[in-house]
């Protein structure tokens, strides 16, 4: 009788998801306003949508609901991470008036 191989199992994990509020708290941390204290800024919220709409960024849909999982999220902010600046062309000395 001929040996049979044991099944390799490949495990699918299933990422966490989080809606567009939850996802721009993640991105874009508030501290506590004394003003608003449900910390409900829907700026952020816009500009995920914006940018999936737009640009293209990567997110989820599940039937009308946009959700961002963990590496969308991760792909999102590698996108807008600050690029290193350089120190601008060095200034010309001002010419000498003639006397």
């Amino acid at each position: 009788m001929p040996t049979r191989s044991p099944r390799t199992a490949s495990v699918t994990q299933l990422e966490t998801f989080y809606t567009v509020k939850q996802a721009a708290k993640r991105l874009i941390p508030t501290d506590q306003d004394p003003d608003n204290p449900d910390g409900n800024d829907e700026a952020g919220e816009r500009w995920l949508r914006d940018g999936v709409n737009h640009k293209g960024w990567p997110c989820h849909r599940f039937g009308r609901r946009l959700m961002f999982s963990d590496s969308d999220l991760a792909e999102i902010a590698a996108m807008h991470r600050n690029a290193p600046t350089r120190a601008g062309r060095p200034r010309r000395k001002p010419a000498r008036a003639a006397a």
